[in-house]
């Protein structure tokens, strides 16, 4: 038997939050600031590596660092507002809490828009970290102790595996079930509805002392 509570870590962008439309009018303000032809629609359907690597699509590299700037600064009034939770993401944190865990969202986006995302949904973290991609998300994963990390990116994978957590994959971004289960996910669900329950089944199963992270509970 183990008393230890299951602390679990969310990515923001496509996991918890549809940030797309939002996003999307970033790259048009961008493009509209600086003359810049930036396909924005093109933008939102790869969303989940750094924004430094994205921006290199369309500008050179000794002005990437002065476009980050420029998106951060229109990003607080053009983008939150614009960005729903996406179905489920409340309950999925609540689940957490409930069985006594410490919910947390470990995300590539800026740290202090990830907050505001946040607070303007209303959805409580217990910790929020910013700024990771893919194994880089493992290092924060593992500093809280993290068991399960759920993410719907290849990168989340990678960065679950990285932690030693368990990845669970949602298909509510770029990648398909299939897709996410070949990548190596331990347990994929097509949206974050059907979280609660197969957390509460993993949850049970780790106070019995059945599961550790890295194993796999049948979903």
């Amino acid at each position: 038997m183990t008393s230890r509570p299951l602390n679990v870590g969310f990515d923001l962008d496509m996991t918890l939050i549809d940030s797309r439309a939002g996003i999307r009018a970033c790259y048009l303000a961008l493009s509209q600031r600086t003359g810049t032809h930036i396909d924005a629609d093109l933008v939102v359907t790869r969303l989940g590596p750094p924004l430094a690597h994205e921006l290199a699509n369309w500008f050179p590299a000794d002005r990437i660092d002065a476009m980050i700037e420029l998106y951060r600064e229109v990003y607080p009034t053009t983008a939150i507002a614009a960005a729903p939770a996406l179905t489920g993401a409340r309950e999925a944190m609540a689940a957490v809490r409930a069985a006594g865990g410490r919910a947390l969202v470990v995300t590539g986006k800026h740290g202090p828009h990830a907050r505001l995302h946040l607070e303007h949904l209303g959805i409580e973290a217990d910790a929020v970290v910013g700024n990771l991609w893919a194994e880089q998300k493992g290092e924060a994963l593992r500093a809280y102790g993290t068991h399960v990390y759920v993410g719907d990116h290849l990168g989340d994978i990678r960065g679950a595996r990285t932690a030693g957590a368990l990845s669970v994959a949602v298909a509510t971004g770029p990648y398909g079930v299939e897709e996410l289960r070949a990548a190596g996910a331990d347990v994929v669900l097509p949206d974050l509805t059907e979280f609660p329950d197969w957390f509460s089944e993993y949850s049970a199963a780790y106070s019995d002392g059945i599961t550790r992270s890295g194993e796999v509970l049948p979903s």
